[in-house]
């Protein structure tokens, strides 16, 4: 997956979810460490849509924090995290989904739409804050 396709405020999210892998010592960038920075984007498009939508979205981002919390840490950290297998086939599938839109870039919201519809642990955490259908309206 090429970093040119995504759109600026997605790529945004993502450094910033890399820096919260790195800051917490994690080995790899999650989905969940996505999700949290999309959370926390001022400006950004997830939040907004998962509050229309009903979602507990202070709940869901406890959850997320929670789960980061019980990833392992790496014993010597080198300031690297590279992305995860679930965050690379989130990506990818955001990457389809985009393409069958007929959309030339990844944005946020398709990204979103991916990470609903996923069924690991992202999907199912985002499943227990609110009603995926509403967020797809």
């Amino acid at each position: 997956m090429r970093i040119d396709k995504l759109t600026n405020q997605l790529q945004q999210a993502l450094a910033e979810a890399q820096s919260i892998a790195v800051g917490n010592d994690h080995g790899a960038i999650e989905p969940s460490h996505l999700l949290l920075a999309l959370l926390n984007q001022q400006g950004g498009s997830v939040r907004p849509i998962l509050n229309r939508a009903g979602y507990d979205v202070n709940g869901l981002q406890d959850e997320i924090n929670t789960q980061l919390d019980k990833l392992p840490n790496i014993s010597r950290p080198n300031g690297e995290a590279n992305l995860s297998q679930d965050l690379s086939r989130l990506l990818n599938l955001a990457d389809r989904a985009a393409q069958q839109k007929g959309d030339q870039y990844i944005s946020s919201e398709i990204l979103l739409l991916a990470a609903l519809e996923d069924k690991g642990m992202l999907g199912k955490t985002l499943a227990k804050f609110g009603d995926a259908d509403k967020a797809k309206a």
